[in-house]
């Protein structure tokens, strides 16, 4: 090793008061320092200055072996814990910006740049944690108890010029008990007060009387098929099923078939809600057939099934443009939307619970079209909406993919959004929008809602 640089090592050893086996730090840190000191044969320029032809900067010059408090990252600490922590410099990093540091406490070497530095301590000053001595449970303490007072007599006379002394029976006992063994008093018997986590008693609520608590229910929905057969409303329910079944053999959404050997079947249920209108009168009951499609195993039972939504910024213009242009607004609903998306894997389903065919107890549900439930079901109806629009002559605008615009000859147009099964019409004529709405139930199950004031509800 160079003799000035062995010097210089073993300068740093002294005065950073480190162990002998930071010898490498230390003589890294030497050269460093080094190579930025002016050289008389270099006719007192730097080697680095002459290397590099650039400035050499001296901000960055710490001294070896003092006290720093390093910045600890946020994936590296919990909210309460401290945000530095107590090490000492050791040199300079060689590969990228920054200071080497050495955390004595946990016994290991940090990269950082992110720093404090104490330059007149040394490694002696970074003191470890140091913990709260405990107190000693085998040392017993002392509860307080007193014990009742004796009654004291006092005469009825007494003279004025002299007062009376009067002896007392009983004296004041003070008995001291050990307490037990953790450190509590003694419990006092026949208490059956009830106390939380955190030892305090725990009381009855009297913000209210107990005549003004209900039971909260869910609207009186049934939960699964049984229930619906136990409801009141049971013959609704009913109905509602008859009509969801309706929609499924209309649609030609599945066939009875034998399960192959290397296939499974998915399972089903049925969900029950019961609709208001915005008055919130005539309820109405609907069922809605749903795949449990969480045991949809991707690449075999789906792939992509992103599905876009009109944005309610698509809304707020189509709306404020139908109020500034007095455009004519109406909505429709699809029903049983996701019916009518063309399923592209092959996919099976166990027979509707109340809806099993006799003799064909054994066969499953060969899917054609999507249902309600299935991963890839919001794709595949959009694509199939996005093609009849295309059919028609509409295009959908860059910014929403929900928002397709239709421009006649005239000068007439028409704006649709699209929610899902909801839809929102605007334009100038209501005959075009009357025509839109025809094409769209020759393809579709269509409800017409008119001109409603709710929207998405």
């Amino acid at each position: 090793m160079n003799r000035t640089l062995l010097e210089r090592v073993r300068c740093l050893l002294s005065h950073s008061k480190l162990p002998q086996y930071f010898w490498g730090e230390k003589l890294l840190a030497a050269v460093y320092v080094w190579n930025r000191s002016p050289s008389v044969p270099l006719k007192y320029d730097a080697p680095e200055k002459v290397w590099t032809r650039n400035e050499v900067s001296y901000k960055l010059l710490r001294v070896f072996g003092c006290k720093a408090f390093v910045h600890i990252p946020k994936d590296e600490r919990s909210k309460l814990d401290s945000k530095t922590r107590p090490c000492v410099f050791i040199g300079y990093s060689q590969d990228e910006f920054g200071y080497r540091f050495y955390d004595p406490i946990q016994k290991k070497l940090i990269g950082s740049c992110d720093a404090v530095f104490i330059e007149n301590e040394t490694i002696e000053d970074v003191v470890a944690r140091k913990e709260v001595p405990s107190t000693d449970a085998s040392q017993p303490r002392l509860g307080l108890v007193l014990t009742t007072l004796a009654p004291i007599e006092v005469g009825e006379e007494a003279q004025h010029d002299q007062p009376e002394i009067v002896e007392q029976d009983a004296p004041i006992e003070v008995q001291l008990e050990d307490a037990d063994d953790d450190g509590q008093p003694p419990a006092i018997e026949g208490s059956s007060v009830r106390t939380t986590r955190f030892g305090r008693v725990a009381r009855r609520s009297t913000r209210y009387p107990e005549t003004e608590y209900v039971s909260l229910t869910d609207g009186g929905e049934p939960e699964s098929f049984t229930e619906a057969m136990n409801d009141e409303h049971k013959q609704r329910w009913i109905e509602a099923m008859q009509d969801e079944m309706d929609s499924l053999y209309e649609n030609k959404t599945f066939e009875l078939v034998k399960l192959p050997k290397v296939k499974r079947a998915l399972k089903n249920k049925w969900v029950f809600k019961i609709k208001h209108d915005e008055h919130n009168c005539q309820p109405r009951f609907k069922a809605r057939l749903v795949v449990k499609g969480f045991s949809q195993r991707k690449g075999i039972d789906f792939d992509e099934i992103f599905s876009p939504v009109v944005k309610m910024t698509s809304i707020r213009i189509v709306l404020g443009l139908a109020e500034s242009l007095n455009l004519e607004v109406e909505q429709m609903d699809v029903k049983t939307a996701f019916l009518h998306g063309d399923l592209e894997e092959e996919i099976y389903m166990e027979q509707l619970e109340g809806f099993k065919k006799k003799n064909k107890e054994g066969y499953v549900c060969r899917l054609r079209k999507s249902l309600y439930g299935l991963k890839q079901a919001p794709r595949q109806w959009y694509k199939k909406f996005e093609s009849v629009m295309g059919e028609q002559g509409y295009k959908k605008t860059t910014s929403d993919h929900c928002v397709f615009v239709k421009k006649f000859p005239d000068g007439d147009f028409i704006i649709l959004l699209l929610y899902v099964d909801d839809m929102l019409i605007a334009g100038q004529n209501v005959s075009k929008i009357n025509n839109l709405k025809k094409e769209l139930s020759k393809s579709f199950a269509m409800k017409d809602l008119d001109q409603k004031s709710i929207f998405l509800a």
